[in-house]
């Protein structure tokens, strides 16, 4: 099945939020600059710094997304792959406050705190979907533009549901995929298999979200489109949408990050946590769209002029990480926990959220 293999733009987007949005870290301002080990456990418990959302850990501190790459080697086709996606062509958030082209700008997501009745949605990809059914509440945030992905987390038994293409007529709901996500397990797809997202990933623990910056800190890798991707995937994508044409297309599952002497000083306070997010955490390819494209939820206190800052960032300012030291198992999304060298970047943010250091 070639899901998705079209060239897509994700540029125009979602509906809508309203979240309760909870950290674990209490403080709105931080500094991080000791000394950290990816684990933590030398000085945190591990739990300490998980982001949670409606009071539900974003999948466990092992997983994947949300451990720190800064310290990995670069991978051995990072020239190669940059130059497919592009060197010199900027990066775009594709998120933000305020509408664009008549809808809100990012992926929306819905948090059930209540007893939601379950929807059977018909698949079009149903041999690649979990059956459900699905909690959708009766006016739910969709994302504005092609892909109509619904984004559900129910807080209750801090489940992810999440939908491609979703659409309702006659009071049934219909959608290309579905995938349902058990937060507090790494969990993969089956081998081959689609999610809401082509290359077989969870969606939302790869959305910059705005309660993040008022924590601080972005603590998981943000997810990332481009156009020319290849006709296999790493782990731990699980499924592959060959697009496009160039010299070394890139895989799903794919991670880079910010080069480390980047110097982000110039930037204002929300744009730095990005970028220093970006240096830590990287960013993962999970979809065909427009190269260098990052997502993540809409919310009114993006200031969009901030964001377009960061579109002076170019690809040559990124490398790819080279990630098959972290793979525990290949059918599971738990990353080996290292000891790398101190990570001494940090952002603090004043109550006014107008005054920055960076440590």
């Amino acid at each position: 099945m070639n899901k998705k293999s079209s060239y897509r733009f994700i540029s125009i987007t979602l509906m809508g939020l309203a979240a309760i949005f909870t950290t674990a870290r209490a403080a709105p301002a931080i500094d991080n600059s000791h000394v950290r080990t990816s684990s933590y456990a030398s000085q945190h418990n591990a739990s300490d710094m998980v982001t949670l959302v409606g009071g539900c850990q974003i999948f466990p501190q092992n997983n994947f997304w949300n451990t720190p790459v800064n310290d990995l080697p670069v991978h051995s086709l990072s020239s190669a792959w940059i130059n497919s996606i592009g060197r010199n062509r900027g990066f775009h958030m594709d998120f933000g406050s305020g509408t664009w082209d008549g809808g809100l700008i990012g992926i929306p997501f819905n948090l059930i705190t209540t007893p939601v009745t379950a929807k059977t949605v018909t698949f079009y990809y149903p041999d690649e979907s979990d059956a459900g059914p699905y909690p959708i509440p009766t006016n739910p945030a969709i994302e504005y533009g092609s892909d109509h992905h619904i984004l559900t987390i129910n807080t209750n038994n801090c489940t992810l549901y999440e939908i491609y293409d979703a659409s309702q007529s006659s009071g049934n709901w219909y959608a290309g995929s579905g995938a349902i996500w058990e937060l507090n397990s790494n969990t993969l797809r089956p081998n081959g298999w689609t999610s809401a997202d082509a290359a077989g990933l969870p969606i939302f623990p790869g959305l910059a979200r705005y309660e993040e910056i008022l924590a601080g800190e972005i603590t998981h890798a943000l997810r990332f489109t481009t156009n020319c991707t290849a006709n296999y995937y790493i782990w731990p994508a699980r499924h592959v949408a060959q697009s496009g044409t160039c010299t070394t297309p890139v895989p799903f599952g794919a991670r880079f990050r910010l080069k480390a002497d980047y110097n982000i000083s110039g930037f204002s306070p929300q744009a730095q946590i990005i970028l220093l997010t970006m240096k830590k955490y990287g960013i993962v390819l999970a979809d065909n769209g427009s190269p260098w494209y990052v997502t993540g939820a809409p919310n009114e206190g993006w200031n969009n002029d901030i964001l377009h800052e960061l579109d002076v960032v170019t690809g040559n300012n990124f490398e790819a990480v080279d990630t098959s030291s972290m793979m525990v198992n290949i059918n599971s999304g738990e990353a080996y926990q290292r000891v790398p060298s101190p990570w001494i970047g940090s952002v603090s943010i004043s109550s006014d959220k107008n005054v920055v250091a960076v440590g």
